[in-house]
């Protein structure tokens, strides 16, 4: 019971903090407002109102009375009322109204029902509030005689609700006004780390990121600015240790290679110079993994533009892209590119044609690049994507490669926030299909 009481609360209150600490503030608020004017309603302003209007009908049923009792000073008897309470008073023998004209829903109108009813009996009473702004029409049938009044409002409805309700409102949404205030400034720095974090999630430098807010968010934002630090200043020393390192061993490999230039025996050299060529594209493979795209700025990007550069690069009549549209994203150039070239190149390398397509959705563009080389194993999808592994029997990303090609192109997309997928094409070989955040 209590774990679905809890369920359903988590699906109906609001994800965000900012709405969650709104409601922490608001909703006392709103709730004793509408405590205190209940209570008044029901204990002081109806009460009150009863009072008034048992009070009217009174002086109303003594009016008739004396009337019908003794009907020689009834012109003084009407001044005197008129001059000390301000009713008008007025007797005829018109007809009296079969059409009732109280409101059937008005706490004014039932309370005035109630008392006229109880003193002068079903069919007895007729009464108009809202014909006059200020006062209140009241017929009373006498014998047969119509007794009509005209009596201010103010004896039967308190002026003070309005004044109550509006003292009570307006501090309510002012402190509500003033509790958003507060709130937005507090959330704002809440946010703005989120968005650094997801900044620094997909690779980009955060160097304009400055703690704000209250202590503790503060601190928060603090030791992830020091934290972002150490990474990269990590990822830059591990980049320059590999640079160092591929410099150095291509001075060797330089000298080994101008040393076999010079041997007789050229069965000989030319075997060793494939070694030591492919010792040379290891280390370069290495240093690009290892350099990931950390150096490189987010900018917006087109792909259309960005493909068709592709397409004029490899220059290959095999390459079939279809875009029509321009798909503008956020990433970063070079290492979109790379990924996205080394994914061609293997089909290319393993196939006679690539097809590249495009599908654009609401907020994720999806690019699908499909050949119709042999393919990989279903079972060896995985496996691909881990760095250094190799699929010599059916295909890698490169034969003469370490198995990095893939583990880079996972690599990038995975830090723009996107997916790679693989799956059998409808060409009979590999289809990777890119998913890609606008």
């Amino acid at each position: 019971m209590f774990f679905g009481l809890n369920k359903f609360i988590k699906i109906v209150l609001p994800k965000r903090l900012f709405y969650r600490a709104l409601i922490i503030v608001a909703a006392p608020t709103i709730l004793l407002q509408l405590i205190i004017t209940i209570v008044f309603y029901d204990s002081i302003w109806i009460k009150a109102n009863k009072n008034t209007t048992r009070s009217l009908v009174a002086q109303l049923k003594t009016i008739e009375e004396v009337y019908q009792n003794d009907k020689k000073y009834l012109d003084f008897f009407t001044d005197s009322y008129k001059n000390n309470f301000n009713f008008e008073i007025g007797i005829n023998q018109d007809e009296f109204p079969k059409i009732s004209g109280e409101r059937k829903f008005s706490p004014m109108d039932r309370s005035l029902r109630r008392e006229l009813k109880s003193a002068f009996g079903n069919n007895n009473y007729w009464f108009n509030t809202l014909k006059f702004k200020n006062a209140v029409e009241i017929k009373i049938k006498s014998k047969n005689e119509v007794i009509e009044f005209l009596v201010p409002k103010e004896l039967i409805a308190t002026s003070s609700v309005r004044l109550f309700v509006l003292w009570t409102t307006l501090p309510s949404i002012l402190l509500i006004i003033i509790a958003l205030i507060f709130l937005k400034n507090q959330t704002r720095p809440l946010v703005k780390l989120a968005k650094a974090a997801e900044r620094f999630g997909k690779g980009d430098y955060v160097n304009d990121f400055r703690p704000s807010g209250a202590q503790e968010i503060r601190k928060a934002a603090y030791e992830f600015d020091r934290m972002a630090k150490r990474i990269n200043r990590h990822l830059n020393q591990r980049s320059e240790m590999l640079s160092g390192i591929s410099h150095d061993l291509r001075t060797p490999l330089t000298r080994l290679k101008l040393q076999l230039a010079m041997l007789d025996q050229k069965d000989l050299s030319n075997k060793m110079s494939r070694d030591i060529d492919e010792m040379e594209k290891m280390l370069n493979d290495y240093l690009q993994f290892a350099k990931a795209q950390y150096q490189e700025s987010t900018v917006e990007i087109n792909l259309k533009d960005m493909f068709h550069e592709l397409q004029n690069d490899i220059n290959n009549n095999k390459l079939k892209i279809f875009l029509k549209d321009d798909i503008f994203l956020n990433g970063r150039p070079l290492a979109l590119k790379r990924s996205f070239e080394n994914i061609i190149q293997n089909g290319l390398s393993y196939g006679d044609h690539v097809y590249v397509s495009f599908q654009k959705g609401s907020n994720r563009a999806q690019i699908i690049v499909e050949d119709d080389g042999p393919g990989i194993p279903e079972d060896q999808y995985k496996n691909v994507f881990k760095p250094f592994f190799r699929l010599d029997k059916s295909r890698s990303l490169n034969q003469s490669g370490v198995g990095l090609g893939l583990a880079i192109v996972e690599d990038i997309i995975n830090s723009h926030g996107g997916s790679v997928l693989l799956g059998k094409s409808d060409h009979n070989g590999l289809k990777v299909k890119v998913s890609l955040p606008f």
